[in-house]
């Protein structure tokens, strides 16, 4: 696993070489990627450390909450496992506050580069530091003083356009699976700890393992067949139940040929067909007629 740090200065505590990725890097996509790619090659070249430095939460809900997305395509934890899997050394995860939000580009780079930092790695258009006064060129001539090397990564294409978090979510949010999986260099998947609800599921007949949503992006409301931890099948409900009185979006999972005990276990899910809208019936009888025949439906 790698190392987790919490803290700035602890950079400097490394031995390093440190080749440094840097970005917020939601969702962890193939354009950031290709910036993390760098430092790991780097590091691999001088027997260093690669390390992804990123913030917590997302900046633009500090600096400019108005303009910040509702939605977020990973949680620190889904990063870090993304991360792992391209071959880093650790991450740093700095806590981005309004205090810290006041620090001056140049400041910052200082105590970055504190430690034995040889590289850089940033998308060509990454802004940072107070106001966003810092760039690119003012990296790199802070390189020449500070002797790091810099990379700035040209953006990532598909379907003529730049990948970005913000096409990503549009294409969640339009069930476009293939395009949201070739923009992130793996299938779209959500994770999340089964917690306990009312058990209306089970007096139903179809017991359901009931996660929250937080501020991950998801589809749109409705009825989608799933595979949970990449090899049960399922029939999910996204929304807010209104036939049960519900009063907060969830995701109810209801895993076809299974039965067990899930409260408490972290549970991965990849979207499939969508099935239906999400309607409030009449009864509950109806409800759960509805349920039997996406269930059938699903199995097929």
């Amino acid at each position: 696993m790698p190392v987790r740090l919490d803290k700035l200065e602890d950079l400097a505590g490394r031995k390093g070489p440190l080749h440094l990725a840097l970005g917020v890097f939601d969702g962890v996509h193939a354009g950031h990627q290709a910036v993390i790619a760098r430092a790991v090659e780097a590091a691999a070249k001088d027997c260093g450390e690669a390390f992804v430095v990123t913030f917590s939460p997302h900046p633009i809900r500090v600096i400019a909450p108005e303009k910040a997305p509702s939605s977020l395509l990973a949680t620190l934890d889904e990063k870090a496992a993304v991360v792992k899997s391209l071959g880093v050394d650790g991450v740093l995860v700095i806590r981005f506050d309004p205090e810290f939000a006041k620090m001056g580009a140049e400041e910052f780079v200082g105590k970055l580069t504190a430690g034995n930092v040889a590289s850089i790695s940033v998308g060509e258009d990454w802004r940072f530091g107070s106001k966003r006064q810092g760039d690119v060129e003012m990296l790199r001539t802070m390189g020449e003083s500070h002797g790091f090397r810099l990379n700035a990564i040209s953006p990532v294409m598909w379907d003529g356009e730049r990948i970005s978090s913000t096409r990503i979510r549009q294409a969640i949010r339009d069930g476009n699976f293939d395009a949201v999986g070739e923009m992130l260099g793996r299938p779209f998947e959500i994770s999340g700890t089964v917690v306990g609800g009312r058990k209306l599921g089970r007096e139903l007949g179809f017991p359901t393992a009931n996660i929250r949503l937080g501020d991950l992006q998801v589809p749109k409301n409705g009825v989608w067949t799933v595979t949970v931890d990449g090899e049960m099948k399922g029939v999910a409900n996204l929304g807010m139940r209104p036939t049960v009185g519900g009063y907060e979006r969830l995701l109810e999972v209801h895993l076809l040929d299974f039965s067990g005990d899930l409260y408490g276990k972290r549970l991965v899910i990849r979207f499939g067909r969508f099935m239906r809208d999400e309607c409030k019936f009449s009864s509950v009888d109806e409800l759960k007629e509805q349920i039997a025949r996406d269930v059938v439906e699903a199995a097929v």
